[in-house]
């Protein structure tokens, strides 16, 4: 039986090889598959991908951002298609500026890279209303996301248009363009149970309606076990390597179309994290376990610009990517990462042509190694399971020691070329300087009027749902109405007030009463709903209470999404002589938006609309525009502003929304989940820059900084034991050879941009501890640590510190038992 099965694994692996040697020799175009890998033009690859939004960036920084994912060893960038940015009203398209996606793919093509497009057109992505745009809700007797004759007919248009379009650009790799996968749905298995036998249909007929589009490309379904033929099933999570059940057909490949690199926030989160050897450590497992695509979620997550943000997310999003927010690189996970794809293209040939096998060594302990039979060409994944303990492990006979946790990949089966929990690339610190050219600001301010039923009348007996008032064109709305009291109606006692309640089922709200503000609350992103209480002062005779409902971003998940609601639904004031009052039917005017929205404000030409005097000195009035000018901070680095002590609202420059702002919604730290801003360099003039902020809740503008951006502090952590860089081996024709003579570890530092290092902050050879911007001496230190690493470092662009006892101890080691680790933090400018 063993002997069978060993020869049916040899013809395997050489029908395979025959396979792609019959496709290169036709030269075919477009792309194929297999149980084993995508076959792209007649090739197959190993494929590295990367999440990168279109809209969550600027035209400006999308050539920076692809070249940094190439130079990170992608080969893929993978994107969703944004339908209510395309057709935010029926029949209105628009594909410009930071909306224009066939820029952006061409711009992938041009770098020599390949695309996934998600289409979606349901993306989630947390992303407003998961990309469905608005008049979709009121398209009669919809039902999104099921076997629903209106839904599907919008559906198949969309996607009918968006095909063509890239069709028309000849942008499918069929066609000689970068587009190799194109993705219909998303993660609908996790709502399917809900809609029954109208959601398995919907599934199949999805998946039917686009194969039937002739794109030449496959389709794909994430987290879909049922996807039909033939669309391919790929895996979305944080381990895929272990928690994938594999494809629901044998000669279809393994895909990973989403590896977190964090998770996304939402205001009141506390800061998220994934580290980088956690990350490494899932994407090694994948390719040891037959993986041949993996997609990191993001790789740079860029910024919720405007109002694109869904139900409570943060502006910032994925800051922790190995891009960050700003698109510079996060170390040490972009190097990290960097070296995987290396060492793993090293094992390219066996993987993709070799045979797999297994050998369990103990009981945390295996390795997983690919082999093309009769030839030396090999790969081996040696596994250490044990999140706690390092282990020695004997593969051929040869020891290997492996820390907890970890994964070291030998291309040749022999050499340790790169460990996942051994991070060998540099690590660095994000620094926010405030500019001295754009902080010197004159704030002007103009309160928002308060509207009572004099100004917006009674029209409804009831409060009106939010959602379906504002019609998504604004986060705001209010509610007036006025009650009569007379003198015996109100509280005789100094001590007792009445109290004004709102239940409402989102998001936030702002009261006031005969025009004074009373007070806000607010839900959460789990519990949208909340109940406002505030004392109120009332007089006799007419009251005005006016309520400005507002949301934060429309739902983005979940099952029959068209059925969420938000906005008051009973108003009350506790604490009269005569009882409590139930205003809730007491009559209601309406008006959707901000007076200052509607005469743009925020533009050149809407700012001179309004009166605008001087802002007071601390803390000013709720509900308040304010605005000033600013010159472009010294420099190209990214930037950024900082409004601690404002409240909530939102920003814009020079007429462009940089995205909502929350610091009164603070984290279980006791922290904003945000506290800085992007503002996109694109957006900014040399000069005479207006910055225009609203605020809610009544904030001090002489807070606000706006600050450059950058990542100068580099540092590397290397111990002895640590692999030597990657970039020490290369393999070519067959031979996995070393291209350096003595292949050694060493600390590796290098600055961004030209800059040279200026400085060493810290440096320690012996038992150093801490973080890159935080480290700390230990109990053991070579006395010339420092001067070693500025010998090799100082005002160079890149350098390598050898890791050699005999360099930093000079034949006085005063530490010589323990297993010696450099840290190094360097300062780099121009």
């Amino acid at each position: 039986m063993r002997i069978e099965m060993k020869r049916l694994v040899i013809l395997s692996a050489l029908f395979s090889l025959m396979l792609a040697v019959a496709c290169a020799k036709k030269k075919v175009q477009g792309v194929a598959y297999d149980g084993t890998s995508l076959i792209i033009n007649g090739k197959r690859e190993l494929l590295f991908s990367g999440s990168i939004h279109y809209p969550r960036s600027t035209p400006e920084m999308w050539p920076d951002l692809i070249r940094k994912a190439k130079q990170g060893g992608l080969n893929v960038i993978q994107t969703y298609v944004f339908w209510n940015a395309h057709e935010p009203v029926q029949g209105q398209f628009n594909f410009e500026g930071n909306y224009d996606l066939v820029k952006f793919i061409k711009l992938i093509g041009e770098n020599k890279m390949y695309v996934t497009l998600r289409v979606g057109p349901f993306i989630q992505a947390e992303w407003n209303h998961g990309g469905l745009p608005y008049w979709l809700r009121e398209v009669q007797n919809i039902t999104f996301r099921s076997d629903n004759p209106p839904f599907k007919y919008h559906m198949k248009k969309y996607v009918k248009m968006i095909v063509q379009k890239m069709k028309d650009e000849k942008l499918f790799a069929s066609q000689g363009g970068p587009i190799i996968l194109s993705q219909i749905e998303n993660e609908y298995n996790s709502i399917q149970l809900a809609y029954r036998d109208a959601g398995t249909r919907y599934v199949q007929w999805a998946g039917n309606m686009a194969v039937g589009l002739k794109t030449g490309v496959p389709w794909i379904m994430c987290k879909q076990k049922d996807a039909p033929d033939p669309v391919i099933n790929a895996c979305n999570g944080r381990h895929c390597g272990d928690t994938f059940t594999g494809p629901n057909r044998p000669y279809k490949p393994t895909l990973w179309t989403e590896n977190w690199t964090a998770q996304y926030r939402v205001f009141g989160d506390p800061p998220s994290q994934r580290s980088a050897e956690d990350l490494a450590f899932s994407v090694a497992r994948f390719f040891a376990k037959n993986g041949t695509l993996t997609n990191y979620y993001m790789y740079h997550g860029g910024t919720n610009l405007g109002r694109t943000s869904a139900v409570f997310t943060t502006t910032r999003y994925y800051d922790e990517a190995p891009l960050d927010e700003y698109g510079l690189q996060r170390e040490p996970k972009w190097g990290h990462l960097k070296d995987l794809h290396r060492a793993l293209r090293l094992c390219r040939k066996p993987l993709l042509w070799g045979s797999p096998n297994v050998q369990r060594l103990s009981k945390d302990l295996e390795a997983r190694y690919y082999e093309i039979p009769g030839t030396k060409v090999c790969a081996a994944f040696l596994t250490n399971n044990n999140t706690v303990l390092p282990q020695a492990v004997n593969f051929r006979g040869e020891q290997y020691y492996l820390p907890p946790h970890s994964i070291s990949i030998l291309p040749d089966c022999k050499t340790v070329v790169y460990n996942t929990q051994n991070i060998v690339s540099q690590h660095n610190s994000r620094n926010y300087v405030k500019s001295e050219k754009a902080n010197k600001l004159k704030w002007e301010m103009s309160p928002e009027i308060i509207p009572d039923t004099s100004r917006v009348p009674v029209n409804s007996k009831t409060p009106a749902e939010l959602y379906s008032l504002t019609k998504d064109t604004t986060d705001y709305a209010w509610f007036t109405t006025s009650i009569e009291l007379e003198t015996r109606d109100l509280p005789m006692r100094k001590d007792i007030k009445p109290v004004l309640r709102v239940a409402s089922l989102g998001h936030a709200m702002l009261a006031f009463v005969n025009g004074e503000f009373v007070g806000s609350s607010h839900g959460s992103h789990i519990d949208k709903s909340f109940v406002l209480q505030k004392p109120i002062v009332l007089k006799p005779g007419v009251n005005h209470i006016s309520l400005l409902g507002s949301t934060v971003g429309f739902p983005d998940s979940g099952a029959y999404m068209e059925h969420r609601f938000a906005g008051p639904r009973l108003v009350t004031i506790l604490g009269l002589n005569t009882g409590t009052l139930d205003l809730t039917l007491n009559g209601w005017g309406h008006q959707v938006g901000l007076d200052g929205e509607k005469v743009r404000v925020y533009t050149q030409g809407g700012s001179h609309r309004v009166q605008w005097t001087k802002a007071t000195q601390g803390v000013g009035r709720a509900l308040t525009w304010y605005k000033t000018y600013f010159d472009a901070p010294e420099g190209n680095q990214p930037v950024a502003i900082r409004l601690p002590q404002m409240t909530k609202g939102m920003v814009w420059v020079n007429g462009k929304s940089i995205g909502r702002y929350w610091y009164t919604y603070l984290s279980p730290l006791g922290q904003p989940s945000q506290s800085e801003y992007h503002i996109p360099r694109s957006f900014i003039k040399p000069t005479d820059n207006l910055l225009v902020v609203l605020d809610e809740d009544g904030g001090n503008p002489g807070s606000v900084e706006i600050l450059n951006v950058d990542r100068d502090t580099i540092c590397s952590y290397i111990t002895e034991y640590h692999p030597p860089s990657v970039k020490s081996w290369a393999r070519k024709n067959n031979h996995f050879r070393p291209v350096v003579e003595d292949a050694k570890p060493a600390a590796h530092l290098k600055c961004a941009n030209h800059k040279k290092i200026v400085a060493i902050e810290f440096a320690s050879f012996g038992d150093p501890y801490g973080i890159c911007g935080n480290f700390n001496y230990g109990k053991c230190t070579s006395p010339i640590s420092k001067d070693v690493v500025e010998k090799h470092c100082l005002g160079k662009t890149s350098c390598a510190v050898p890791i050699e006892r005999g360099l930093f101890n000079k034949g006085n080691d005063g530490c010589p038992s323990i297993m010696k680790t450099l840290a190094i933090q360097a300062k780099c400018s121009h």
